[in-house]
């Protein structure tokens, strides 16, 4: 059996124990069935390789099965598939964090800054998302959206007098679901990816070292940064 076949049924197995493992040791459950099963679970990053792990086991299984000898197969793997078996495994088993990939700076504001301030922000710095915060906890997000949404309400009710007018008038609280969500710096980049698809008001993803919304920043993530 050649090189390539080796590496790639070295894989296969350890993709398969992988997915045992998941479910808890199944009892007669091959392996397409498992990755369907798998597929289904949000928090992994199986669906995204559902169809490429289905034929890679019909690859496996000709490797396996119809071995004409010890040192020849039918089905020799080329290096394209070797490749590809091998990243899956390592986004299965190994998957990608939210740090370093995100990691950055972010500025917060506290919540008492003038608006006007904030617009010179934006202009000077083409800054489009403002985290607000009370004396260090966590108040909500302010994006440039919010702020046009909030001018076209102010500007039906008349002429706009931003004196006195902080950022804190910006966040809305008419019940509507959130734009933000926070998440540990372990968290996989394919739940973040997932809080994007189940929350498409989601305007960003604020990473913390343990997910608390009161915890420094350590970067963020967008969905344009996905998507």
């Amino acid at each position: 059996m050649g090189e390539r076949a080796d590496t790639f049924l070295s894989c296969f197995n350890r993709i398969e124990k992988w997915m045992n493992d998941q479910l808890d040791n199944p009892q007669n459950m091959g392996f397409n069935q498992m990755v369907r099963r798998l597929s289904n679970r949000e928090t992994l990053p199986v669906k995204s390789y559902e169809n490429d792990l289905l034929q890679i086991s019909q690859l496996r299984n000709a490797i396996v099965h119809e071995q004409i000898g010890e040192d020849f197969v039918i089905a020799e793997p080329n290096q394209w598939i070797v490749d590809r078996i091998q990243k899956i495994e390592s986004d299965l088993i190994q998957p990608e964090t939210v740090i370093p990939r995100f990691a950055k700076n972010v500025t917060g504001f506290e919540q008492d800054i003038p608006i006007i301030e904030l617009l010179k922000i934006v202009a000077a710095r083409r800054y489009s998302q403002f985290p607000l915060y009370k004396k260090g906890d966590f108040q909500g997000l302010i994006t440039l959206k919010a702020l046009g949404y909030w001018f076209a309400k102010e500007r039906v009710k008349g002429k706009i007098d931003l004196k006195n007018r902080t950022a804190k008038d910006l966040i809305i609280t008419d019940g509507k679901q959130t734009n933000f969500a926070f998440v540990a710096k372990d968290t996989t980049i394919n739940e973040v990816e997932q809080k994007f698809r189940n929350n498409r008001l989601l305007d960003a993803v604020f990473i913390t070292k343990d997910g608390n919304p009161n915890g420094n920043l350590l970067g963020i993530v967008r969905p344009r940064d996905i998507f």
